[in-house]
């Protein structure tokens, strides 16, 4: 149907399971979070149709060739140390889809990019701790993808390109990551100045209406303003790098931002 094709998103995941705790036991605002978990809560009323499925990268997946889970029932992966007991208790029970699985192994197959399946892989916090604010009711099957290890910043962009046509059958493709992911300079002015030039530069990066010059200037990052200040390891940022892939059709706008824990923090989207 015309008029319904899902945008690409690249959304901030957070810090470990930030939404559903008391950010002062960190030592820090109570309401550290709080803008981010209102903004993530009505992301979807901004979609143009509920998804039929949701397609997602997380920073916290990253496998030696592309990967996509295929599990009827994903289970939670509690990738994070440290926070309060109940934290470990929080469930996403969204199903998979071996049917949407499949689709992606064969999109990435005809564009000549290897891929395997992994029939055990659950949900990472980058997935279902967003994701039980964005989709709540848990009812959108949901399919996680990971990152090539190598982190090369083309190939992720061609696995986006080639992922494309999910979007025009009501699959959104979820990017979910972190704009600046400094770990040693967050919650210090180390991080001030430097999150906000890399975020002033990529938006600019993004927004240009020059496909080939917009992801280009992507696949080069690393030139960026302050980029290795922003991203010292660039897991966290190559998400994007398939959402931008995936929405190449349009610029990227910058649809969130805050300033978190001292850094300037941003989400985008495409179409």
């Amino acid at each position: 149907m015309p008029g319904t094709t899902q945008p690409t998103l690249f959304i901030p995941h957070g810090g470990g399971p930030c939404f559903f705790m008391d950010w002062s036991l960190m030592g820090e605002p109570a309401d550290t979070w709080d803008k981010t978990a209102a903004w993530l809560r009505g992301l979807a009323a901004d979609l143009p149709e509920k998804p039929k499925a949701i397609l997602v990268v997380s920073g916290h997946w990253e496998e030696p060739v592309f990967t996509v889970a295929s599990v009827p029932a994903p289970g939670m992966i509690y990738d994070y140390n440290g926070f309060p007991p109940h934290t470990y208790q929080l469930q996403y029970p969204a199903p998979g889809s071996s049917d949407i699985a499949r689709r992606v192994v064969e999109l990435m197959q005809d564009a000549g990019i290897p891929i395997r399946v992994d029939v055990r892989r659950g949900f990472d916090h980058g997935v279902f701790i967003p994701f039980l604010l964005a989709f709540p009711d848990a009812d959108i099957p949901v399919v996680p993808l990971s990152l090539k290890s190598n982190l090369d910043p083309a190939e992720h962009i061609a696995a986006g390109k080639a992922l494309t046509a999910l979007r025009d059958e009501g699959v959104l493709i979820v990017a979910s990551g972190m704009s600046y992911h400094n770990m040693r300079a967050f919650r210090t002015p180390m991080a001030t100045a430097p999150s906000a030039a890399f975020d002033g530069w990529l938006t600019g990066a993004l927004g240009q209406d020059d496909a080939n010059a917009r992801l280009g200037q992507l696949a080069q990052w690393s030139g960026g303003d302050a980029a290795r200040n922003a991203h010292p390891r660039e897991e966290h940022l190559l998400p994007l790098m398939i959402a931008a892939g995936a929405g190449a059709d349009a610029p990227g706008k910058r649809i969130f931002s805050d300033v978190v824990m001292k850094a300037t923090v941003s989400a985008f989207r495409f179409g």
